[in-house]
C-alpha cells in the first residue's frame, strides 16, 4: 500500500457562492411600485436589500496557506517513502482495548513498547525544553545590589583599623588572599565536587522538586555554582520556577566563568551570621582575624555556619553548639576523604574551635564618628567617587589620624568639659569645644568635634561660628612683612620688619592717608587692649610677644585689607570664614574653624609654604589602589616673613608661660581673645605640629548666636584652652 501524497491545497469549488439558473435579476425586474423586492414566484420580501452570503473559512485560508502548501511540498515528496514505511508498524503499535489475549485487569495496560515509546518521547520533548530554556535565559546583567554591597573601612595613620560604616559587613578579598585550607573546608561541606560539575546537581534539584510537590518549599542539594547565583542575581523566594531559573542561570555562569571567579564569588557573597557577609568578615566576627590568619579547624566551623548560622552559632545555644561541634568534626573528616587535608593534620585538631561570644567588628562612636565624617567628605571629594558608589562600599580609606595624639587630645578635652559641668553646670551646659592637631605637612594629626555625633551631629573642630580674635594677629603680622605699608595713597610702600614702631597705647584711633576712619554711625574707630593697657610706643615683634592689639589694626590699615586679607587665605583661612574688609578684620572678625587655625600657623612653622589640611593619605577599592591626588605645598609668604613671625610667636609663649619655656621645649603660640568675650583660644606649634583649641558658648536651642563665656574658659593666668593644648600636645616631654 502506497501513500498518497495529498495534492497542494485548492479552494473548494462547492464552497464557492452559487448563482441561480435564471441569472442575477436586473434591478428593474425585482423591483414594484411599493419599491420593495420580490421573490422569484412574484411574492414581496422586506423592503430591504438581501445581502450575499459570507465567504466560507476554507474559501478566507486559501490565499494564506496556498502559498505554506507549496513550499511544503517538496519536503513532503521527500518524506512520503518514510512514512509508508513507518505507518504499518505505527498501525501495530495502535493501542487496541481491551487487550487481545490479556485478562481482568491487564487487558488496560499498555504494552511495554508502548511504555518504551512513552518515555523517550518524554524525554526527548524534556530535552527539547531544557535546550530551549537554555537558550531562553540570560545572565542578569544587574547583580543583586544588597548581595554585592559591602562596608567601608578607615584605618588609623598607623595601618591599625579604626571604624566601618555601611549597612553591610562585608569585605570582598581576593581568592588568592584565602588560604587553599579555608577554601576547600567550604568545598568539603557544600560542594566537593565543585571543580567537576556542571554547575548544577541534578540530584539535588530533584530532592528539590519532590519536596516542593511534597510540601510546598524547596531544600537543599544546591550546588555552590548555583548557591552564588542566588547571593547575586536572584532572591530568596522557595519557589520551583526560582530553583530552575537559578539552575539555568547556573549552567550558563558555569560556561563563562571560571571556576576560581564562582568561588571567589561565593565566599564574599555568602551569609555567615552575626550580621556579616563573605568570608573575611566572618574571621573577624568570630576569631577576630583576618581570613589569610585562619586555620583548618577555624575554617571548618566557618563552613558550617552556611548551612544556617542561627541553627550553628555555638554561643547561641547548646544544641547549636552541639550541631556546629558535629558538623565541624564532619568537615574536617570529609576534607581528609577527598585528599584535602592529611590525617596527621587531622588528628592535631581535637578541640573545637571557640568562637568569640559577640562580634568584636570594630563600629563607629563618639570622636571616630567625627574622624569618619572627615575622611569620608575628604575621599569622595578628592578621588571623585559618587555618593552612590561609596555607599556600594568595598573602600579601604587610610587616613593622617594619629592614634594616640586623638587620644590625648580627646582626654584633654574631656576632662576640661567635666571639670566646668561640676564648677558651673548651668553655664557648662552651653559650652563647646573645638580643637584641632594639623602637621606642617597638611595631614590633620587629631580633632575634637564634639562629645557624641550621634547626640550632636556637627562637629566643633570644623565649625566656622566664633571670630578668632587677637589669634588672628600673625597673619596682619605677617602680611605686613610680606607688603610693606603706605603711608600715603599714592606714595611708595615702605618695609616693615619686626622693630618697626607702632604705638601701643589703648584706645588709639585707626588712621588713614586722609585722616582718621568713620564708621556708619559716624564715630571714630578706635582698638583696645586687653585690660585696656597701655605700652606706648612698641616694636611690632614685641606687639606681638605681649599681644598688644593697637599696633595691629593701625598695621591692618597702612598695609591694606584686601592684602591682609590674602595673606589669611594664602596660609590656610578660607575665604568664606574671612570677615568684612574693616579694620575690626586685623582684631580677628573672621570665623575660621579650629582645622584652619591650625592649619595657618602650622604655615610660618613650615617656613611659609602652607598645604592644604588633608585627613586621607591612600584609598583603595577591594585591594586596588585608587587615584588620590594629595595637596601639594604653595608659597603663601617669604621664609624670612614666616620665621620673623614664627620667633615672635614663640616670645609670646616663653613670656605668657615661662615655666613651660624653661624646660627648653621648641614651642610657639599665641592666646586669643574677643571684643565681647564669645571665644578663647589658643594656638600653638610644637615638633612641627600645631593645635588650635577653642572654647565658647552657644545654646543650640535658642540659636547659633554665640554667647559670653562667663569665666568658663578662665583667665589669661589659667586659660583652659592652653591647658587642653598643653594637655594634647605634652610639648615638654
Amino acid at each position: 500500500m502506497q501513500l498518497k501524497v495529498p495534492t497542494p491545497f485548492k479552494a473548494d469549488e462547492t464552497m464557492q457562492l452559487r448563482v441561480p439558473e435564471q441569472g442575477i435579476p436586473d434591478k428593474g425586474d425585482v423591483s414594484n411600485s411599493s419599491g420593495g423586492p420580490e421573490t422569484a414566484s412574484g411574492s414581496r420580501t422586506s423592503g430591504k436589500r438581501r445581502k450575499a452570503p459570507k465567504p466560507s473559512l476554507g474559501a478566507r485560508l486559501a490565499p494564506v496557506l496556498a502559498p505554506v502548501a507549496a513550499r511544503l511540498a517538496p519536503l513532503t515528496a521527500v518524506l512520503a517513502p518514510l512514512l509508508a514505511r513507518v505507518m504499518p508498524h505505527v498501525r501495530r503499535m495502535r493501542p487496541q482495548y481491551p487487550r487481545p489475549g490479556r485478562t481482568g485487569w491487564r487487558r488496560w495496560l499498555p504494552s511495554w513498547r508502548q511504555w518504551l515509546g512513552g518515555a523517550l518521547a518524554s524525554i526527548g520533548l524534556g530535552s527539547l525544553f531544557l535546550v530551549v530554556a537554555y537558550a531562553a535565559t540570560d545572565i542578569p546583567d544587574d547583580l543583586n545590589t544588597y548581595a554585592t554591597q559591602q562596608d567601608n573601612v578607615y584605618f588609623w595613620a598607623d595601618g591599625t583599623p579604626m571604624a566601618r560604616t555601611g549597612w553591610v559587613q562585608r569585605q570582598a578579598m581576593p581568592l588568592e588572599d584565602i588560604p587553599e585550607d579555608v577554601r576547600w573546608a567550604v568545598l568539603a561541606a557544600e560542594n566537593e565536587s565543585f571543580y567537576s560539575d556542571p554547575g548544577i546537581s541534578f540530584k539535588g534539584i530533584s530532592r528539590a522538586l519532590i519536596r516542593t510537590i511534597g510540601q510546598g518549599d524547596t531544600q537543599g542539594g544546591s550546588t555552590i555554582t548555583q548557591q552564588y547565583v542566588k547571593n547575586v542575581y536572584l532572591n530568596q523566594d522557595q519557589t520551583v520556577s526560582r530553583k530552575f531559573t537559578e539552575a539555568m542561570i547556573a549552567l550558563k555562569l558555569d560556561n563563562q566563568m571560571s571556576k576560581d571567579e564562582i568561588l571567589e564569588g561565593y565566599l564574599n557573597t555568602s551569609w555567615f551570621g552575626r550580621g556579616t557577609y563573605g568570608i573575611q568578615r566572618a574571621a573577624q566576627a568570630y576569631y577576630g582575624k583576618d581570613v589569610s590568619k585562619l586555620n583548618a579547624s577555624e575554617a571548618a566551623f566557618l563552613a558550617s555556619l552556611l548551612k544556617g548560622a542561627g541553627l550553628y552559632d555555638p554561643t547561641l545555644s547548646s544544641a547549636n553548639r552541639a550541631r556546629a561541634v558535629e558538623r565541624w568534626s564532619w568537615t574536617l573528616d570529609r576534607m581528609v576523604v577527598i585528599g584535602k587535608l592529611s590525617a596527621a593534620e587531622r588528628a592535631t585538631y581535637k578541640k573545637f574551635p571557640e568562637p568569640l561570644k559577640s562580634n568584636p567588628l570594630y563600629d563607629t562612636g563618639e570622636q571616630s564618628d567625627y574622624l569618619v565624617e572627615l575622611a569620608s567628605q575628604y575621599a569622595k571629594k578628592t578621588a571623585k567617587i559618587s555618593d552612590k558608589d561609596f555607599d556600594l562600599g568595598g573602600y579601604q580609606i587610610y587616613t593622617t589620624f594619629d592614634k594616640d595624639l586623638e587620644t590625648e587630645l580627646t582626654d584633654a578635652v574631656t576632662a576640661a568639659r567635666k571639670k566646668a559641668l561640676k564648677d558651673d553646670p548651668e553655664t557648662a551646659k552651653t559650652a563647646h569645644y573645638g580643637a584641632a592637631s594639623v602637621a606642617d605637612d597638611g595631614r590633620i594629626l587629631a580633632v575634637y568635634g564634639g562629645p557624641d555625633h550621634r547626640t550632636q551631629g556637627y562637629n566643633e573642630s570644623n565649625a566656622t561660628t566664633v571670630p578668632a580674635g587677637t589669634a588672628f594677629l600673625p597673619f596682619v603680622y605677617a602680611a605686613g612683612l610680606e607688603h610693606g605699608v603706605q603711608k600715603s595713597r599714592d606714595g611708595e610702600a615702605t618695609p616693615v620688619t619686626g622693630e618697626s614702631v607702632y604705638d601701643g597705647d589703648d584706645d588709639v584711633p585707626v588712621t588713614t592717608p586722609e585722616g582718621p576712619y568713620w564708621d556708619r554711625s559716624g564715630r571714630k574707630v578706635s582698638a583696645s587692649n586687653d585690660g585696656d593697657k597701655s605700652y606706648g610706643d612698641i616694636t611690632l615683634h614685641e606687639a606681638l610677644a605681649l599681644s598688644v592689639n593697637t599696633p595691629f589694626m593701625q598695621l591692618g590699615m597702612d598695609v591694606g585689607l584686601e592684602k591682609v586679607r590674602a595673606t589669611a587665605e594664602a596660609s590656610g583661612l578660607l575665604s568664606s570664614s574671612i570677615g568684612a574688609q574693616v579694620p575690626a578684620l586685623s582684631m580677628g572678625s573672621s570665623t575660621p574653624s579650629a582645622i584652619r587655625m591650625a592649619s595657618g600657623y602650622s604655615t610660618f612653622a613650615a617656613a611659609g609654604k602652607h598645604t592644604e589640611p588633608y585627613s586621607v593619605r591612600q584609598i583603595t577599592h577591594n585591594g586596588t589602589k585608587v587615584r588620590l591626588d594629595l595637596p601639594d605645598p604653595t608659597r603663601a609668604v617669604g621664609q624670612d616673613v614666616a620665621e620673623e613671625v614664627n620667633s615672635a610667636l614663640t616670645d609670646s609663649f616663653r613670656t605668657a608661660h615661662p615655666d613651660a619655656a624653661s624646660a627648653g621645649a621648641a614651642v610657639a603660640g599665641k592666646a586669643g581673645t574677643t571684643e565681647k568675650d564669645t571665644a578663647a583660644w589658643y594656638v600653638g606649634t610644637a615638633s612641627s605640629v600645631s593645635t588650635a583649641v577653642v572654647v565658647y558658648r552657644i545654646d543650640l536651642e535658642e540659636s547659633l548666636e554665640p554667647l559670653p563665656l562667663k569665666g568658663i574658659a578662665g583667665t589669661g593666668d589659667d586659660s583652659v584652652p592652653y591647658d587642653i593644648w598643653s594637655g594634647a600636645m605634652n610639648p615638654l616631654g
